[in-house]
């Protein structure tokens, strides 16, 4: 399997199933909904989705239907688009560029900006919840809402991105980066990789090494992250590259240097894939997505 093939495909069966779980711009909130698909449809690796897609295939390959995850993986994306408009706003990031385009605020306005944000955040909980999107039952969907809430809330990502504009231009404790980086940009690819277990069906013991696994790669994804805006140009990344230095953020780079960093962005995939040790071959997908972390250039 060739992980630039696969990612292709999964991107693709995402990116279909917007155009069937998410609102069409038209009637009184056309311009609104404009914004909202604006960011969600604006490219992308969609590595949340695929990693939750994936950890469902590890546990019951072929006999989960896509109907029953893509909406959670939708959802996902959602909450994930939804974090990158308001990063991007003058009061947090004040960048005028994402993914090689136009951020939001720019098009819309801070006030648009910031509707479009809080409406692709409530949809995703519509698609956790809504009864007629696939057949998980109700107590997965319960587990998988709660697993995600929390994941993006105040004890995660939300906790994270507030955190991480407290310190700016100061110098703190390795500890409180580790922390950050846990909360801000792991604890939802975490949720992805656990989200897609409990549709599965994933035993406790099997939900725990996902756990483990996810951990891993969502530290691997902010290593390199902070690699790559230090190292990589604006083109390459298709964001302000250097962004992280200008605002005075702490990164691992900040901390160790640009080769150590590397060797801890290895070691947290190799330790990721350890993690699948007793998983067969279904879960072979999650393994290359661990490498494709590691190699990625933007």
């Amino acid at each position: 399997m060739e992980i630039k093939n696969y990612l292709n495909e999964q991107r693709q069966l995402v990116e279909t199933a917007f155009d069937q779980f998410v609102p069409q711009a038209y009637g009184d909130f056309k311009d609104h909904i404009d914004a909202m698909r604006y960011s969600l449809l604006a490219g992308g690796k969609r590595i949340r989705p695929i990693l939750c897609l994936a950890s469902a295939r590890a546990i019951a390959g072929i006999s989960i239907e896509d109907q029953d995850i893509l909406p959670t993986a939708c959802a996902l994306e959602c909450i994930h688009t939804y974090s990158l408009v308001h990063d991007d706003l003058p009061a947090m990031d004040n960048d005028d560029l994402r993914r090689g385009k136009a951020t939001n605020h720019v098009l819309y306005g801070e006030a648009g900006a910031i509707l479009a944000g809080d409406g692709l955040l409530t949809w995703a909980f519509d698609l956790l919840s809504n009864p007629a999107h696939g057949n998980l039952d109700a107590d997965k969907k319960l587990r998988i809402t709660h697993c995600i809430s929390r994941a993006a809330g105040s004890f995660g990502m939300v906790g994270g991105q507030a955190l991480d504009i407290a310190t700016e231009n100061t110098r703190f404790p390795f500890k409180t980066l580790q922390t950050i980086h846990r909360s801000k940009t792991g604890a939802l690819i975490t949720a992805s990789v656990i989200a897609g277990g409990i549709a599965a069906g994933a035993s406790h013991a099997q939900l725990n090494s996902l756990e483990n696994y996810g951990n891993q790669i969502g530290l691997a994804f902010q290593i390199v992250d902070d690699l790559l805006n230090a190292t990589s140009t604006t083109e390459q990344l298709g964001k302000a590259a250097g962004s992280d230095a200008e605002l005075g953020k702490a990164t691992y780079p900040s901390y160790f240097g640009i080769e150590e960093t590397r060797k801890r962005a290895k070691k947290a995939v190799e330790e990721a894939k350890n993690c699948l040790a007793d998983f067969d071959n279904k879960a072979r997908p999650l393994r290359l997505l661990a490498d494709y972390i590691y190699t990625r250039s933007h």
